[in-house]
């Protein structure tokens, strides 16, 4: 271990300080009640400014984002959020807005919620959006809430069934739980697609709808769109898009026109504004023009949503202009294809055929198991990427195949960055193939290597010292 990626305690000698406070300048202050008062003094650490400088830098250039290296995350859609958006959200008159204001001294954000409705609307086909909801399963608890209130307005009492696809994100089934409906699971066929001879006996006036991502979670369009419209329409029900998938699909195919009456976005992901760690977020919710009443009935955060989403999205929206954002989804599609592509013979392709922004690939073709040696799964590919500079795609999901490996590259990366990533990923199969234990045993050169994961889950240990 290095001497500074010790623990910043592990620096501490007594008596050092890199620190002095100021003479008090309030000394009519009252004094803080002694109930309020710690019984011990606090143990923090003691070290000088340069060490406390160090450490925390050290911290920082240990941590893996956007801005230094590549994420074919599946399913997350991490692109490269232009700076430019940064420094709008940032402009004084939009920094220093507070919710509580009066509406006439903020007319710049009332022009951008008003614009931004009109962009979404445009992009989608719905009719018009809210932008109460904080993230996209806060969206997705919008929208349901919204399909329960149509029906209920309509005193409809009987729809308390939501249809979700097996493939679905795995907050779609905990959104509609927790909106209170009861969750029907339909399967995919081996193409990956929505079985529709399966569809059809579940449907009856007990189902609210049915919640559907397309392209779906193995990165399929749903080509039978039209056909599970007009049944699940014919009994009813309303249609809801996931859109979290709606990266490859802007300017070239809407939500609306497919027969969706309510969908969220992402803003977050398919537009351009930073998130992960649970944060920032924004998932505005749409609706068609017969649910537009049932909005005003659904209150979900005490204001108007991430404003500083909003309009870093809008920022970006703007940037590219309708031209520029239907090229979005087509290079996305296009690297995800090319990079399918080129590792097939090396991973296992459960389903042949054009992608759209993201596939799945079911580990290795060769794990290179022999005798005792156990193969290298999907999570040793994951862990070996690192050693390489590279962040591990999501794994282990959707849960159709055992070893998922789910690759999206987005819009915004490079073809050297893709070439890139191409050959580390041959180089690891390679590895796998002729000596396993090589990804077993990664990461080799990170901070910290393998932990015991299900041990850390059980028994984390959350602090240097016992007490404080």
């Amino acid at each position: 271990m290095k001497y500074y990626d010790k623990l910043i305690f592990e620096l501490s000698q007594e008596g050092r300080s890199g620190f002095s406070l100021p003479v008090n300048r309030y000394p009519a202050a009252p004094e803080v009640p002694a109930g309020l008062k710690r019984q011990s003094a606090l143990k923090l650490p003691q070290v000088s400014e340069p060490d406390v400088v160090r450490h925390y830098t050290n911290l920082s250039q240990m941590n893996f984002g956007v801005d230094t290296g590549f994420y074919p995350l599946g399913s997350c859609t991490m692109k490269y959020n232009p700076k430019i958006n940064e420094e709008i959200a940032a402009m004084p008159g939009f920094g220093g807005l507070h919710p509580l204001m009066e509406d006439a001294l903020v007319p710049g954000a009332r022009k951008v919620y008003e614009e931004m409705n009109k962009a979404l609307a445009a992009i989608t086909g719905m009719y018009t959006f809210t932008f109460d909801p904080c993230a996209g399963a806060h969206g997705e608890l919008t929208g349901l809430m919204i399909m329960r209130q149509y029906h209920l307005n309509r005193g409809d009492l009987a729809r308390t069934k939501v249809i979700v696809p097996d493939s679905a994100h795995g907050t779609n089934p905990a959104s509609a739980a927790v909106a209170g409906l009861e969750v029907v699971e339909v399967k995919s066929l081996e193409n990956g697609r929505i079985d529709v001879e399966a569809l059809k006996p579940l449907l009856d006036n007990t189902v609210a709808g049915i919640m559907m991502t397309n392209p779906n979670t193995l990165g399929l369009f749903e080509t039978q769109i039209e056909e599970i419209a007009a049944l699940v329409h014919g009994v009813g029900g309303l249609l809801y898009y996931d859109g979290a998938n709606m990266n490859p699909l802007m300017g070239v195919v809407r939500p609306g026109d497919m027969g969706f009456d309510i969908m969220h976005l992402n803003l977050h992901k398919t537009f351009s504004t930073p998130h992960g760690g649970g944060g920032p977020g924004s998932g505005p919710v749409g609706v068609a023009k017969h649910l537009e009443g049932c909005i005003p009935a659904i209150k979900v955060s005490g204001f108007h949503g991430n404003f500083g989403v909003i309009l870093r999205a809008y920022a970006y929206i703007l940037s590219l202009g309708k031209e520029h954002l239907q090229k979005v989804g087509q290079f996305s599609v296009l690297g995800a294809n090319y990079i399918k592509e080129c590792l097939k013979d090396k991973y296992k392709l459960p389903i042949e055929g054009v992608c759209k922004h993201e596939f799945v690939f079911d580990g290795l073709i060769n794990d290179g198991a022999h005798d005792d040696v156990p193969g290298a799964t999907t999570l040793d590919v994951a862990k070996r990427l690192l050693d390489y500079g590279f962040h591990a795609p999501t794994i282990y999901f959707p849960l159709l195949f055992h070893q998922a490996l789910m690759i999206e590259p987005t819009e915004t990366e490079s073809k050297e960055t893709l070439d890139a990533f191409i050959e580390v990923m041959r180089k690891i199969a390679d590895e796998a193939a002729q000596d396993p234990n090589i990804l077993h045993e990664a990461p080799h050169n990170t901070p910290i290597s393998r932990p015991d994961e299900t041990t850390a889950a059980r028994n984390p240990i959350l602090k240097f010292q016992d007490t404080l």
